[in-house]
């Protein structure tokens, strides 16, 4: 299509919307600003570089397929995020795992943690003004083999973690400091029990000690975002899941910390985007991780869906942007990981365009009047509005693919860099 062509369809979509009250332009800038927090491994399926080839090592979660041209070293996977980053308009953020240090070939196990391990990762990501968030690895490690960490009924077991997320936090803040801004800090533990147990008080009861623990350190003001994550079930976990929704949703609110809620750890009835409301007047914000869940499985890549649209215009409509922080969490080896990586970030990017286009005005008298079919009428208009040219017109502006030229752009990465990696 020509540039003329283009042009004109967008001119035509802005006007459309005008129509029913909304502000293209508006909705393209908050779009554009909004930050999303790419995840680091999706790139090397969650490899990370501890030691030479490593590979995610159980903990409640696993990666499926060996597609060729993962990220084998820190140069090829910052590489690889170079070039999701020109995939995917509008700004970003990075989300490292504790794993993901450079160690300079030795073995620094997790509990002697540094920020010195990260200053590649700060000098790189100051450079692109790439703002960096982090995550403690509390699985793929011997001490994490039985599947209990900071529950485990070792004292000197849970001490190791414990010590493991509280350096966790002072590598946050060190990014915090450099970036000047907050590093949103994220724990998820893998604990839980494949059938019944008859402790489910004692398991909780020493998570809530060690996480007490952990947060007794107060770090400068503005520096980290502390976030606590819980899940349904993981893989070997599925009767007791002692870190559950409920458990962190008590100990956020009581704590005042960040509650994580990641689209695919709830029961496939459950919607996150009605939550958001339910938990937000009780804690100080939240830390959506954007992901799709099939069936039981929480990390498909993220596409755009009816359950990510009514996260977004939760969002977007509570006026919760301020209080709201969105992380990618998803990981798949079957495919090509850059295009599987950028397909998730644009639909996350697309959702918000269009809860941002959504026309707030008209819904809002239909609301305050009562009507309910307006209201559904309007919904349903919007399903339809021309959204697709101004998601073209965001990635024009900022320089990313449109949707047409995006598979070309993948294609054309992987024969000229992941080939070589064999």
């Amino acid at each position: 299509m020509s540039t003329v062509n283009k042009g004109n369809e967008f001119k035509s979509a802005a006007e459309r919307y005008a129509e029913v009250g909304v502000d293209v332009e508006a909705a393209l800038a908050a779009a554009a600003a909004l930050p999303l927090s790419l995840h680091c491994w999706q790139g090397d399926d969650v490899g990370g570089f501890e030691r030479a080839g490593a590979a995610l090592d159980g903990g409640g979660i696993q990666v499926t397929g060996n597609f060729p041209g993962k990220a084998r070293t820190v140069e090829e996977l910052r590489g690889d995020i170079d070039e999701v980053r020109s995939l995917v308009p509008g700004a970003l953020r990075l989300s490292l795992h504790a794993i993901y240090g450079e160690f300079g070939g030795k073995k620094v196990d997790r509990n002697a943690l540094e920020p010195a391990h990260f200053a590649g990762w700060m000098a790189w990501a100051g450079e692109r003004k790439l703002p960096l968030d982090f995550n403690g690895t509390l699985f793929s490690h011997p001490l994490a083999a039985s599947g209990w960490t900071l529950c485990h009924p070792d004292p000197a077991v849970r001490a190791f973690w414990v010590e493991h997320v509280v350096r966790s936090r002072r590598v946050a803040a060190a990014m915090g400091a450099a970036q000047g801004s907050p590093c949103v800090n994220n724990t998820w533990i893998p604990d839980g029990s494949k059938d019944k147990t008859a402790a489910r008080g004692a398991y909780r009861a020493r998570l809530a000690d060690s996480l007490d623990r952990i947060y007794a350190e107060k770090l400068p003001a503005g520096l980290v975002e502390d976030a606590v994550e819980g899940k349904l079930f993981g893989i070997g976990a599925e009767y007791f899941t002692a870190g559950s929704h409920d458990f962190y949703l008590g100990y956020a609110a009581t704590r005042r910390l960040f509650l994580t809620m990641d689209m695919g750890h709830f029961h496939p009835t459950e919607s996150v985007a009605d939550k958001l409301s339910a938990v937000l007047p009780f804690v100080p914000g939240v830390l959506l991780h954007l992901s799709r869940p099939v069936r039981w499985d929480s990390d498909h890549v993220l596409i755009t869906g009816d359950e990510l649209a009514e996260v977004a215009g939760e969002v977007v409509r509570s006026k919760a942007l301020d209080r709201v922080r969105l992380g990618l969490d998803y990981f798949d080896a079957s495919i090509n990981r850059i295009g599987a990586w950028a397909i998730g970030a644009r639909a996350a990017r697309k959702a918000f365009l269009k809860a941002f286009l959504e026309p707030e005005a008209l819904l809002g008298e239909a609301e305050a009047s009562r009507d309910g079919f307006a209201r559904l009428a309007l919904f349903e208009e919007a399903q339809t509005l021309p959204w697709g040219a101004v998601w073209d017109e965001l990635c024009e502006r900022t320089g990313a693919p449109n949707d047409r030229a995006f598979t070309a752009a993948v294609a054309s990465y992987a024969a000229s860099t992941l080939a070589r990696r064999g």
